[in-house]
């Protein structure tokens, strides 16, 4: 596989929220795997199904070559261990998780980026300093603007935008939606929970991106208005920067440092 690619730079922030009492996210960069996880369920269950989550996918790093099809097949283990946690332990039943993410597969014997996800957290993708959103919610909501009977905006608004209808921890789970495309010098991705995609509008968050180049920075400045807007849910988010030129060495995947951030909340968002 090539391996010939613009060096990475991730960055991860996540917050309580103002309104929470414990944070059901979780989130981890681990190689040149990037995911994040909403949890669901209340009373620390949903803390545990995002952690389970998100640790199960980002175990793909450990691979040396990673297929779309295998993060499809990690998924689906992740829902299968979620599942077992809550056989073993009845005080988690009815927990759950969304998950989304990003990874670099090989395609074709080159690398390409892997765009996945269940549930309403998203993925952005900014290109040429245009941010677009890669995912497609898996929420009631989401279906009525496909159907043209609501506008964005009127979902961004909707009493019951928090409804899904994929998640991780049920039998069975639903389809993974997955995108793949080539890696661009100078894009950026932000990967993050519904509870800064329902604060901030894409163009709040590319503002942000052109603003902080640097991945970590962007990701601090993203949560930090997430919360100062309302912040009311947890605020997640992961920032994943290509340079913005071509290089001839491999990934540099000392600049994407291993990192794992989760809570609890007893919120349930189903």
């Amino acid at each position: 596989m090539s391996t010939t690619l613009p060096a990475i730079s991730a960055g991860l922030a996540t917050d309580v929220g103002r309104v929470r009492a414990h944070n059901e996210d979780s989130a981890c960069t681990r190689g040149t795997v990037y995911v994040v996880a909403d949890g669901m369920g209340g009373h620390a269950a949903g803390e545990v199904a995002s952690r389970i989550a998100a640790e199960t996918v980002a175990e793909l790093a450990d691979r040396p070559v990673v297929q779309v099809r295998d993060i499809v097949a990690q998924v689906g283990e992740a829902n299968r261990r979620i599942l077992a946690s809550a056989a073993r332990h009845p005080e988690q039943t009815g927990m759950g998780t969304t998950v989304a993410g990003l990874a670099l597969v090989s395609v074709g014997g080159s690398r390409h980026w892997a765009v996945f996800n269940i549930g309403d957290s998203r993925v952005y993708r900014c290109l040429d300093g245009r941010l677009s959103q890669v995912t497609v919610d898996h929420s009631e909501v989401w279906e009525l603007v496909e159907r043209g009977l609501l506008t964005p905006e009127q979902a961004h608004r909707h009493p019951g935008r928090n409804v899904v209808t994929r998640s991780l921890g049920r039998d069975p789970m639903g389809v993974v939606d997955t995108w793949v495309f080539p890696p661009y010098p100078g894009e950026a991705f932000v990967i993050c929970s519904d509870g800064l995609s329902n604060e901030l509008t894409r163009e709040e968050i590319e503002a942000v991106l052109a603003d902080h180049p640097d991945a970590h920075e962007a990701a601090e400045e993203l949560v930090r208005r997430g919360v100062a807007a309302g912040g009311r849910d947890n605020v997640t988010a992961i920032v994943v920067a290509v340079q913005g030129e071509d290089s001839d060495s491999d990934v540099d995947e000392d600049t994407t440092p291993r990192e794992n951030v989760n809570g609890s909340s007893g919120e349930s968002r189903s």
